[in-house]
């Protein structure tokens, strides 16, 4: 058996056919657990190659098991794929979407080598078979076939077109390689021609010349283990052992264990480091396992990720956390020793455990108690790095104002979150160039052009609070933490402090159900949405039903209530909400509607208004 690290497209090169033996399964990857996980990797390497980091580490694909195949005379070789015939069949499917999207987007020179690793090319004793370059099995051929020789997107839509399910909403599934080649065509779309949410990278580069770049990472990137088998090997032993479930070292053990080892080879005191720096890390809070994306991960492997990234000022996925600290270390050598290293890594540990577990009377709880209700952990990176600089209390003051702002007005705005995790990368970069200051910080911030990275201002601002539907563009957590944070401008020094045991819930004070209990400005009843599906456009009930139910989401209309009072309330008309109201809730903002003895449209507007000019002090947009 003989083992070598390859280019992905090396696999592909020669004139040969891998051909998947008829005993292995289908092909059975799936969206979610395998395409997405391989597009991100090699997403993140085209990335690389566009930014100019072409020295990044190359990453392993996995490893494939081939067996040379004794076959009759013929101008195509054979190799049986003993392992990794579910990736092989993906990369080819991968393939031939960009070969596709090449094509179609006028870069012809592309489509035409792509095509070089599809596709044998020359004499064949079986063309229709011996073209291509991987042969599955034979339940799965058909829809290969379809996918790998079409030549383009529209035939293979015409082959295997979105049939609508009858009497059930949403399409019937089509075979599975074919949606895996819709899915990275749609992933190839979105990195190279953008969205209006995320534009491409290097967008001022010409197309063609992105897509060459990233030909290169093809080549040059992303590599696997080719494993040939010899003669005397046994298959089936190498298969078994390859795919047999041992217990994976975590990306935090491996860290470890290179960080001491050169620690030996230099003569550090090991013992002496692991008692005054990593001990910490292997407390039981470290272990604990996080939600991140697809997985649960231990803090300790969060926080390096963190960590490095905020280093690197580039993302860092987890299962390439290893490969790019080792890169980081071997290559910029960032500490004189590995004591200086430890001492960094412990506290910036100490610090990431500030941001994921702060203390009430830390400086930083208010905005990563914000951060974890909006679900913005993008922004630990800049985090760290700012709490590394050493910020006091006043400037820490500062920068939760500003973030705080700028994420919570794109939040009201119901602008995309999908690019923050560059936002805060670049954000990094910029502040450890020109100095972390809020200040600095807050330049930068304002700095940000397009609707996938601006921080609003004032009237696009008002007029989203004004006129969005707050409720259902922003989740419960999100909601309370704004109406919480205005009532307690309310609070002056005669008032006594108000604090709850059990969490608060958004109630709409017009209910959500309002037609029977509520009537309209003129004393009709009004219409429910059944009755608006039907009414006429210029029936005035309809006209007005339809003005109050766009305030009826409005902040103007919500406020915050205990689960309890929220329940025993909901749909109550005002004359016996407002009394429950101010008997049983003691926070301000509901002590606020003492004096409103009537609830409809005029109100709302004006409570609205009231509430966005406290929003904008609390929230201001620095320049």
């Amino acid at each position: 058996m003989k083992a070598t690290a390859v280019s992905l497209l090396a696999l592909f090169e020669t004139k040969m056919q891998l051909e998947v033996p008829l005993f292995q399964r289908q092909y059975i990857w799936q969206r979610e657990k395998h395409w997405e996980p391989l597009w991100e990797d090699i997403a993140r390497k085209f990335t690389d190659y566009l930014d100019g980091r072409k020295d990044a580490p190359v990453h392993f694909l996995g490893a494939m098991v081939l067996d040379l195949k004794q076959t009759p005379a013929t101008h195509v070789g054979k190799r049986q794929v003993i392992d990794g015939q579910q990736r092989l069949t993906t990369l080819q499917i991968f393939l031939s979407a960009f070969r596709d999207f090449c094509s179609e987007h006028s870069c012809e020179d592309m489509a035409k080598e792509c095509a070089n690793f599809t596709l044998n090319k020359g004499m064949m004793a079986d063309p229709e078979v011996d073209k291509f370059k991987v042969w599955p099995t034979q339940l799965d051929r058909a829809q290969f076939v379809d996918v790998v020789g079409s030549g383009s997107r529209v035939e293979v839509l015409k082959r295997h077109p979105l049939r609508k399910r009858p009497y059930a909403r949403g399409f019937d599934p089509r075979p599975r390689m074919v949606e895996a080649y819709f899915y990275f065509y749609e992933q190839l779309e979105a990195f190279f021609i953008g969205t209006k949410a995320e534009p491409p990278l290097a967008a001022d580069a010409p197309l063609s010349a992105r897509v060459d770049e990233c030909f290169q990472a093809l080549k040059g990137a992303l590599q696997v283990v080719e494993i040939d088998l010899e003669q005397g090997d046994d298959a089936q032993v190498i298969f078994e052992t390859l795919n047999a479930r041992g217990e994976p070292l975590l990306p935090a053990d491996l860290l470890r264990n290179f960080i001491f080892l050169r620690a030996a080879r230099r003569g550090e005191p090991q013992e002496a480091l692991y008692k005054q720096y990593w001990a910490r890390f292997d407390d039981p809070f470290w272990r604990v396992e996080v939600k991140q994306g697809r997985l649960l991960r231990p803090r300790s492997d969060l926080f390096l990720q963190h960590f490095l990234a905020s280093r690197l000022t580039t993302d860092i996925p987890i299962k390439h956390l290893f490969v790019e600290y080792k890169f980081w270390i071997d290559r910029t050598e960032p500490f004189p020793s590995v004591k200086e290293e430890l001492a960094c890594l412990a506290r910036q540990g100490d610090d990431f455990r500030r941001i994921i577990a702060p203390a009430k009377d830390d400086p930083i709880y208010g905005l990563v108690t914000f951060l974890d209700a909006y679900d913005v952990r993008t922004s630990y990176p800049l985090l760290l790095t700012m709490l590394d600089a050493g910020l006091d209390d006043t400037q820490w003051a500062v920068v939760s104002t500003v973030l705080e702002s700028y994420l919570l007005r794109r939040a009201v705005c119901g602008l995309t979150t999908k690019n923050y995790n560059r936002v805060f990368l670049g954000l990094t970069r910029s502040l450890r160039r020109d100095g972390v200051t809020p200040e600095n910080l807050a330049g930068l911030l304002a700095a940000q052009t397009g609707d996938s990275t601006e921080w609003p201002a004032d009237d696009r601002f008002a007029e989203a609070w004004r006129t969005q539907h707050a409720y259902h563009l922003l989740n419960n957590p999100k909601i309370v933490h704004i109406l919480k944070r205005l009532s307690d401008t309310y609070f002056t020094s005669k008032n006594e402090g108000v604090s709850f045991d059990h969490p608060l819930t958004v109630e709409h004070i017009l209910p959500q159900q309002w037609a029977d209990k509520w009537p309209l400005p003129d004393g009709s009843k009004g219409m429910t949405t059944a009755e608006l599906w039907t009414a006429a456009k210029d029936d005035p009930r309809a006209e007005a039903s339809r003005s109050r139910n766009k305030l009826l989401q409005t902040f103007g209309n919500l406020t915050i209530l205990t689960q309890t009072l929220n329940s025993s309330v909901s749909n109550s008309e005002w004359d016996v909400k407002r009394p429950e109201l101010l008997k049983y809730s003691l926070l301000p903002i509901n002590q606020m509607l003492h004096d409103v003895t009537q609830w409809d449209e005029a109100a709302i507007a004006k409570r609205s208004d009231d509430l966005l000019a406290r929003a904008l002090k609390i929230w201001p947009r620095h320049v």
